[in-house]
């Protein structure tokens, strides 16, 4: 078979079937771009007080804090990166802002995204955001104010440093807020850290940190929205005759007749005696000094070897839950009254800045966002912090030198004079 050269006409009849094709994948993401919106989103500039609602909640007992614009210590771009921050210690900050309109995530994704900072190396505080319904009063936002998504880090001391992410039970059902049954560690640094959360109308999820996926999963296998699907078989339980000790006591080893663990660790020494010099009155009663008792075997252990009819570890086996209902597992996702955002918190440290807050339907935008925001600066923010942190150090170090100094010389000032006579005077 043959081919013949290709001609213009060719060319154009190629670009002529090959253009439609092209222009439905620019319509479609257009189509896609248009579709997508933006709920919320907040980058802190000169005017966010009059976005923001403050909460009345604790100002009677004198224990509400505040939110006070700023880049703090260290940052990137001194205006674009600032946020706000609580402030002063041990206080409760309570805000919230409109997000315009009342909306629900059915059929298309929620993404909930904001920055935060730990400028003050927290050491037991909230860092998270909510989403509240319609029916909040936002006046009085506060610990008690029924909310739809609770999101971000929650650090207090070392043993709790967790990115919660807590979503409202469906209609009456108990209990009223669902924590996610994975651990996400939280990062407790003094930087900046960007946390996102996103429900897929497919009943998943995905939690990323910084840009990258740290949890996902399906709603219904990381939150009790339902019971488990299966149950421990009731009727079943470990065989009597099941060994699970991997290993067991050797039979053939005995103890010796001749060990005896009585006998102490240490004796008296009995080549030490008491000097001639020792004044009991000035020096106090002379013990006798101990030895190690050569005779001395400690208590005896008996040698272990691997156990001949181990059988592993038993696992109950699982029937299908009877109670398992399926009612509205499809629309574990959804939220019907999604209306304002906030911040409700609780510090002991107080210093956290927040920044970048979106609520939106396009993780991509999302993605973009961060990027944009967060991205630009982070480098820059690093180097500034690395700059401060050096100084620090280096300032606590000059100072702890001239403590010592101090120290030194003082206690030079305290040594005792001592006189000596060199008067030969015989007199």
């Amino acid at each position: 078979v043959t081919s013949r050269p290709r001609t213009p006409n060719d060319r154009f009849v190629t670009m002529a079937r090959t253009l439609p094709a092209l222009l439905l994948c620019v319509l479609a993401a257009l189509v896609r771009v248009a579709s997508a919106e933006v709920y919320f989103e907040e980058r802190f500039d000169a005017a966010w007080a009059d976005r923001w609602l403050k909460s009345d909640w604790h100002v009677s007992d004198g224990t509400a804090g505040d939110f006070t614009r700023t880049a703090g210590k260290w940052y990137g771009d001194a205006e674009a990166d600032a946020g706000v921050q609580t402030g002063p210690d041990a206080r409760f900050y309570a805000m919230s802002a409109d997000m315009g309109a009342t909306f629900t995530n059915e059929n298309k994704p929620l993404v909930l995204q904001f920055s935060a900072k730990h400028e003050q190396k927290l050491d037991c505080g909230g860092g998270y955001i909510k989403l509240l319904p319609s029916t909040a009063d936002v006046e009085s936002f506060g610990g008690d104010t029924p909310y739809a998504i609770m999101f971000g880090p929650d650090i207090c001391g070392h043993a709790t440093r967790r990115v919660h992410v807590i979503l409202a039970n469906k209609g009456d059902a108990k209990p009223a807020n669902l924590l996610i049954k994975d651990d996400i560690r939280a990062e407790s640094d003094q930087l900046t850290h960007v946390y996102t959360l996103i429900i897929y109308p497919n009943n998943s999820y995905v939690v990323k940190i910084d840009g990258s996926e740290v949890s996902t999963g399906a709603i219904e296998d990381r939150w009790d929205f339902l019971p488990p699907k299966t149950i421990k078989d009731p009727a079943a339980s470990k065989p009597e005759d099941w060994d699970d000790r991997p290993v067991i006591p050797d039979p053939n080893d005995v103890k010796p007749d001749d060990w005896d663990e009585l006998n102490p660790e240490f004796i008296d020494d009995v080549d030490a005696k008491k000097p001639d010099d020792w004044d009991d009155e000035e020096d106090g009663e002379w013990q006798t000094p101990t030895t190690r008792n050569p005779e001395y075997k400690g208590p005896w252990t008996q040698k272990s070897i691997a156990n001949p009819a181990y059988k592993g570890q038993w696992e109950h086996p699982t029937i299908p839950n009877p109670d398992y209902d399926a009612t509205g597992a499809d629309e574990l996702y959804k939220f019907d009254d999604l209306r304002y955002v906030g911040f409700e918190l609780w510090q002991v440290k107080a210093g956290t800045i927040f920044d970048n807050v979106l609520v939106t339907d396009d993780p991509a935008y999302a993605e973009r966002f961060a990027n944009e925001t967060w991205g630009a600066t982070r480098d820059a923010e690093r180097k500034m912090f690395d700059a401060v942190e050096k100084a620090r150090a280096e300032k606590e170090a000059e100072e702890a030198r001239k403590v010592t100094d101090a120290d030194l010389e003082a206690d030079k000032r305290a040594e005792p004079v001592t006189v000596t006579n060199d008067d030969d005077d015989d007199d």
